[in-house]
């Protein structure tokens, strides 16, 4: 039988009016007005009608015991009836995952608004760790402010978060400012010269990550599979491991800047042959500011051409020093 009648009547909320509570006083102290008995009392067991038609004051506690485990009963029951529903939702969904969830555990979200709404629900239901790693330099405005608040709320639950950025947001004021609030509320800030890709992983069940196949970035891939789950927590804790700590508080203008670990990232990636375009959109920087990583370096070694400052970098070991 799917569905089972219930044991326990539909209890209703009393609340004690202040007119209540006056016209017990008055009955405790012994004064039996001849006023009308306000139905809260009655109806909690505070007064007693006599055969004689008197009313007599009961003690709260004992008045109390018949109302309270008739709505004790009526929770407990309530609670029996939640735990079987999600029960039955638990099986449910072992079932309709068995039949539609793909081999890769991973599916596709399309569109900006329905990728948005879907980070939103899982970032609040997010309960333990929260890891996001954001590449390209500093964030627009409008979105910090938007990721501020659930932010937030997520430390203040006691989800542990760790972010990885790139070293140019040391100079970006926006997310200085937010790194700044979040900081105190408990997350941890770390930045890199080059971070591999955007990702957002929830308590280690689900990660998020954008199709790389998609130029207009309007793509996302939901990940669920335990085996990709673990290999993106993997990358991403061997890169916070290398990264360096930000820690933003009012009295800096503004962290340092790592310039020479910067430095070093531009010519490795100009040394392999990338345009100033590239090692930006690879760095999280603008082109003029891998032109002027450049033209130092060249002023630095006497270098007269590109290809020779590339000879010359190379046969510096500037490379190979530790940062």
């Amino acid at each position: 039988m799917c569905v089972k009648p219930g044991k326990t009547a539909n209890v209703p909320s009393v609340e004690l009016c202040v007119e209540g509570l006056a016209f017990y006083e008055d009955v405790v102290r012994g004064d039996l007005s001849g006023r009308d008995c306000p139905q809260c009392l009655l109806d909690l067991g505070l007064l007693q009608t006599l055969p004689d038609g008197g009313l007599m004051p009961l003690p709260p506690g004992l008045a109390a015991n018949g109302v309270m485990r008739l709505l004790e009963t009526d929770i407990e029951e309530k609670q029996r009836a939640l735990a079987a529903a999600r029960t039955a939702v638990h099986q449910a969904e072992v079932v309709y995952r068995a039949h539609t969830r793909t081999d890769t555990g991973i599916r596709a979200i399309s569109g900006a608004d329905a990728i948005s709404a879907t980070l939103s629900s899982v970032v609040l239901s997010c309960g333990e760790e929260l890891l996001t790693a954001q590449p390209g330099g500093g964030r627009p405005a409008d979105l910090l402010e938007k990721a501020l608040a659930s932010d937030v709320a997520a430390l203040e639950r006691g989800v542990r978060q760790r972010t990885i950025y790139q070293h140019t947001v040391r100079s970006h004021a926006p997310t200085l400012a937010y790194v700044e609030q979040i900081s105190v509320a408990g997350a941890e800030i770390r930045t890199l010269d080059e971070v591999f890709d955007r990702l957002i992983v929830c308590d280690r069940k689900i990660a998020f990550v954008p199709d790389p196949g998609e130029v207009r970035r309007d793509l996302a891939l939901v990940i669920e599979h335990p085996g990709m789950i673990r290999y993106l927590v993997g990358i991403f804790d061997k890169s916070w491991e290398r990264a360096a700590p930000l820690r933003h508080t009012p009295t800096e203008h503004r962290p340092p800047l790592l310039t020479d670990e910067t430095r070093r990232a531009v010519l490795h990636l100009m040394v392999n042959g990338y345009t100033d375009e590239a090692i930006a959109g690879r760095l999280g920087m603008s082109a003029r500011t891998v032109a002027t990583h450049v033209r130092k370096a060249s002023e630095q070694l006497g270098s007269r051409s590109r290809a020779q400052l590339a000879y010359l970098v190379a046969r510096s070991n500037i490379l190979d020093e530790d940062p």
